[in-house]
């Protein structure tokens, strides 16, 4: 009798407005299912979504609000953000702060409304709609997208008459382009989460993972005033568009930050380089170890 494989386990990330009083609707739900939702300050819940809620901050999101409020990266981070770490990564990211307040309010809420809506957090535009991918441990069982709702008990957008489709819903709140932004980096944390959970990186690359992630202008200063251009090849029109589009910048950061950490082969390195390098570290070890075999280094004398 033949044994039946065993399933391999399953991981889900979970995009949603974390807040201890949501309720989970389990139902999977794809772009064309329906929902009735609206929200506008004539709805007696106006702005009640905006408390007591745990709002990351992806690189993308963070890069908007900074820009809104004409901030480079610590400096928001220093008046508005928290920095955490995440469980199951051991990754430093970004957290909005919320107000020390009763509440435990947005910084950028007021009975009006969100100071800040057009460049909102990606998390808040899909409310109340989650986003999860639920993904196989093993190389071949690939990811599902799909979607659920999240009905908390004050919400009184559910009672208007506007019926979406998800995939309506996303359009219209421009969570479309936060997606594309920043799924490079998402899947970073995820390749993170995958081979090596729980085993920390040294601080030094945890700090690079950071700096390089969330402050846009570090890492235009690293392309342009180091010898990474030296090093990799990159097409000419690629290199204006990093230097004049933050969001271009972005997207090369993604790649550099993938080889960096996994040695993956996401940018290419100009012909010569590697060869280069390893001379460079054969004269190293030569100078350091002098004409001792292999395999005596590190014996003690």
């Amino acid at each position: 009798m033949s044994k039946k494989k065993k399933e391999q386990p399953e991981e889900i990330e979970v995009l949603s407005k974390a807040k201890k009083s949501d309720k989970v609707v389990p139902v999977k739900l794809t772009k064309d299912s329906r929902f009735h939702f609206r929200c506008h300050p004539k709805v007696r819940c106006f702005t009640a979504c905006c408390s007591n809620v745990n709002i990351a901050l992806p690189p993308y999101d963070l890069l908007r609000l900074r820009k809104r409020l004409g901030l480079a990266a610590d400096e928001f981070i220093k008046q508005y953000g928290d920095i955490q770490v995440l469980d199951k990564t051991l990754f430093p990211v970004v957290t909005l702060r919320m107000r020390d307040d009763e509440k435990k309010s947005c910084p950028f809420v007021t009975p009006e409304g969100c100071t800040v809506y057009e460049d909102r957090p990606n998390i808040c535009r899909y409310y109340p709609v989650g986003m999860a991918t639920l993904r196989k441990l093993d190389a071949e069982g690939g990811k599902d997208e799909f979607y659920f709702m999240t009905r908390e008990d004050h919400c009184k957008g559910f009672e208007e008459e506007k019926l979406w489709t998800i995939g309506e819903w996303r359009q219209d709140q421009g969570a479309d382009l936060y997606d594309e932004m920043n799924r490079g980096w998402m899947e970073i944390l995820i390749k993170k989460k995958s081979h090596g959970q729980g085993k920390p990186f040294p601080d030094i690359k945890n700090e690079m993972f950071f700096k390089m992630s969330f402050d846009s202008d570090y890492f235009r200063a690293f392309v342009f005033g180091s010898t990474f251009l030296e090093i990799y090849d990159i097409p000419a029109e690629r290199i204006e568009k990093v230097r004049n589009d933050d969001t271009e910048l972005l997207k090369l950061s993604y790649e550099w930050l993938r080889q960096a950490i996994f040695a993956e082969e996401t940018l290419k390195f100009k012909e010569g380089v590697l060869e280069k390098r390893k001379a460079q570290a054969d004269a190293t070890m030569q100078k350091v170890y002098g004409d001792r075999e292999k395999g005596s280094v590190g014996e003690i004398d």
